[in-house]
């Protein structure tokens, strides 16, 4: 770069929501891929949302001309998005590339979700947010080089509308520490050891963003943060130390600041980082401390990550100011205020909420109101704290009455929380429990059966949507329900499968369903958070102590039972990943919070049993996701979300098959805890990452019932017979064949009913050849 050194803005974020406040990128994307627009008219409207996502912004009060608005935008996933601009996409998608070996939008849509002739990249959790992120395969014969220009393009495109944006990438070390090898790779391959390889082709973009008009870049490096990942902490410091002072010695390039959101850097990762000749960096003051004093930083802008971006909460406005204070005692040249992480954890705008309550909208700050708070922020830091006092007092005055409003509080729910025991964890002996109910279920070896949603059609979010608009009367919309379910039960009979669903054609989410029936929670209308790709979540707001007025999922369950001799099961949500997919309160610690949840559901499963249900699942996809990035909170997490799980699920008799579902997360670091569920079944994802947990599960001696996913249910692509043979096959390699369930990966809410009618088939008939193989070995 210059000489003359940009100056980095007083205030900024990190990234925005880029699926649009009204989901307008979710609905161009979904119809290009039904074939409903074409390329040239997805990339208009991505366009257009870009540009109004910028004019937007400077209404709020970023600035057009200094960077402090973000490109953060995205089609599909920011980590595809570095993948495919280093052309680090595997062999299988070579037919998809451009004649130049360009990445274009037919290949990245295809790694993302797959067609008929290719399966996807492996589907993860980011760190420990439920944002997902695909998993980019890396092996030797992985050939990097720039083969995307979209960065470029769009602050091109920025800078012709008047605006000086900085792009947002993911960091080279963060995306080598996120991939895994390639199936080309030999044993013991590591993706990191590429780092000397790629570095030239981020040199290189960065050449090219500079001379789009980039003053500055922001590489994303949360891999700095996380002590999770395969290669350890010390490892990722010293290829920070490498890859940054590579990067930094160019001369043509924008000014770079080095984020690294969600938690503190190792020491070793924050000293490399401040020795570097980047200049500026953005630590995480939401999830970390102020870091130390260390050599370097006498050179950088230090960004403090004061505003949380991971909860919706208004918070302490002078605790954030306070922050930025000790921050600047640590010699830097600069501070500026920032968000802890990217916004796109949050909704856009608090004010799109008019039905809910208006003190707890007091409470709450969105997307759009975390950007008031930085500006505001940025104007302490210019003309000093009395241009604050208003903000701040403001601020106060919230928190203050949200500790005292009616309802944060319950005195009952506390009362039994505090008098829970020892015993009220522990169910009984897991052999005891297997014959009562293998002479209750009689099921077949192989025992085939899905997670519990169903299609969710166009007619039922009809339906749902003018009951919610008081359209339909609530008899006509339960008779609706009943008609749906009554076909769900038909083709599950048809299909062969062992074990039924309802298929929740009542719930709009598998945890805001909840929420609506539960004390202490508000929904919203318009809250929507990206999940990945297209898919996008409306996550709760738990505000207050949490009880169940009455029972919640009983009556369609029992309806559903009524429809069919074979078992039917009861579909709950863990409180783990109530929580974790939620906004949860931040005035006390998710351990209580846990409990409260807990309890309510062991109430429900207590009212299903009652009524004649003998097999409750309680999904906790969540479980791996929260688990803390620094090691030495991880035994405290453990035990508390185990123990919560267990709460709500002791109670019930042997005879109750309980099941959990757990997806898309790497679980290596939690198999001891997956077993200490003790579920009576687990079903977990292994479809699209290979199978390769049910090995580390075996290996640790896992003595109850699995379902290995054998159908990726986030792909269009529908599974062969063969292929889920295959599955199987790999899972009875290591663990005896009456341990094993057949299943999809995840629920079918998000699937059409043609393919999840074939996938269904291949499946059942995959599962009874295998049991026709081992009556034939008998």
């Amino acid at each position: 770069m210059s000489d003359i050194r940009p100056t980095f803005p007083a205030g900024t974020i990190l990234g925005y929501p880029r699926i649009g406040a009204h989901r307008e990128l979710k609905r161009a994307v979904e119809s290009h891929w039904a074939g409903e627009i074409d390329e040239p008219e997805l990339e208009a409207i991505a366009a257009d949302l870009r540009r109004s996502t910028r004019e937007h912004l400077a209404a709020l009060g970023l600035e057009r001309e200094n960077s402090s608005i973000p490109e953060s935008f995205s089609f599909y996933d920011q980590v595809l998005d570095a993948a495919a601009a280093v052309g680090a996409l595997p062999d299988r998608f070579a037919r998809l590339r451009g004649q130049d070996g360009s990445v274009g939008l037919g290949a990245y849509f295809t790694a993302a979700r797959g067609d008929t002739q290719t399966a996807p990249l492996e589907l993860t959790k980011w760190f420990d947010t439920n944002y997902h992120h695909l998993v980019p395969e890396i092996g030797p014969e992985t050939l990097f080089a720039p083969s995307s220009a979209r960065f470029a393009r769009q602050v091109a495109e920025a800078r012709a509308d008047g605006f000086a944006v900085r792009p947002v990438l993911v960091g080279p070390v963060t995306l080598l520490a996120l991939a895994k090898p390639s199936n080309a790779a030999p044993r013991g391959y590591r993706p990191l050891d590429r780092l000397e390889d790629l570095l030239p082709v981020y040199a290189a973009l960065l050449t090219d963003l500079r001379a789009a008009g980039a003053d500055w870049v922001q590489l994303d490096e949360p891999a700095l943060v996380s002590e999770n990942l395969a290669a350890a902490p010390d490892e990722l410091a010293d290829a920070a130390a490498h890859a940054y002072r590579a990067l930094g010695a160019g001369t043509r390039r924008p000014a770079i600041l080095v984020a690294a959101p969600y938690a503190a850097p190792s020491d070793a990762a924050w000293r490399a980082l401040a020795a570097s000749p980047v200049e500026a960096l953005a630590v995480d003051l939401s999830r970390g401390s102020v870091p130390a004093a260390v050599p370097g930083l006498e050179t950088k802008t230090l960004v403090g990550g004061v505003i949380d971006a991971r909860n919706i909460w208004r918070g302490d406005l002078a605790a954030s100011w306070s922050a930025l204070g000790r921050l600047g005692r640590l010699g830097a040249a600069a501070v500026s205020a920032g968000t802890s992480a990217s916004l796109q954890h949050v909704p856009h705008d608090v004010a799109a909420e008019p039905r809910l309550d208006p003190r707890l909208v007091s409470w709450l700050a969105f997307a759009d109101q975390k950007v008031g708070q930085v500006v505001a922020l940025a104007r302490g830091l210019v003309e000093g704290p009395a241009a604050l006092t208003g903000d701040l007092a403001a601020a106060s005055a919230a928190l203050a009455d949200r500790r005292n409003a009616p309802g944060v509080r319950d005195a009952a729910v506390r009362v039994r929380a505090a008098a829970l025991r020892a015993d009220d964890v522990v169910r009984g002996d897991y052999e005891v429990r297997r014959t009562a109910q293998t002479e209750a279920l009689r099921l077949p070896l192989l025992p085939t059966t899905t997670i519990g949603s169903f299609p969710q059609t166009a007619d039922i979010r009809r339906a749902r949507a003018q009951h919610a608009r008081g359209l339909l009367r609530t008899e006509d919309y339960e008779d609706f329900l009943r008609v749906e379910i009554l076909a769900v039960i038909g083709l599950q009979e048809e299909l062969g499968l062992d074990v039924l669903v309802h298929g929740e054609p009542e719930r709009n989410d598998m945890v805001q369903y909840f929420a609506e029936n539960l004390e202490g929670f508000a929904v919203t209308e318009n809250g929507w958070v990206q999940s990945y790709g297209s898919r996008a979540t409306r996550p709760s707001i738990l505000w207050g102590d949490v009880s169940r007025p009455e029972p919640i999922t009983v009556g369609w369950s029992t309806f559903a039972q009524s429809l069919t001799e074979r078992p039917v099961k009861g579909m709950l949500t863990g409180p783990v990943t109530i929580l974790a997919w939620s906004f949860v309160r931040d005035d006390q610690p998710l351990e209580e919070t846990a409990r409260q949840v807990a309890l309510a559901l062991r109430d429900e499963i207590t009212d299903l049993e009652g009524a004649g249900m003998r097999i409750v699942q309680v999904d906790e996809p969540a479980l791996r996701e929260l688990l803390p990035l620094k090691s030495a909170d991880r035994d405290a997490y453990l035990e508390w979300s185990v123990g919560a799980f267990r709460l709500a699920t002791a109670g019930a008799a042997p005879a109750t098959q309980v099941h959990t579902h757990l997806c898309y997360s790497d679980f290596d670091a939690v198999i001891e805890a997956i077993a200490a569920l003790d579920a009576d079944v687990t079903s977990i994802e292994a479809a699209r990452s290979g199978g390769g947990v049910i090995g580390d599960i075996a290996g640790g001696g896992f003595t109850h019932d699995i379902g290995p996913g054998v159908y990726d249910i986030h792909s269009p692509r529908v599974p062969t017979v063969a292929e889920v043979i295959t599955t199987l096959e790999r899972a009875a390699a290591v663990l005896p064949l009456r341990q094993l369930w057949v299943n999809p990966d995840c629920g079918l809410k998000t699937r059409g009913y043609p393919e999840t009618v074939k996938a269904l088939e291949n499946l059942v008939e995959a599962a009874h050849k295998v049991r026709q193989r081992v009556e034939v070995t008998v």
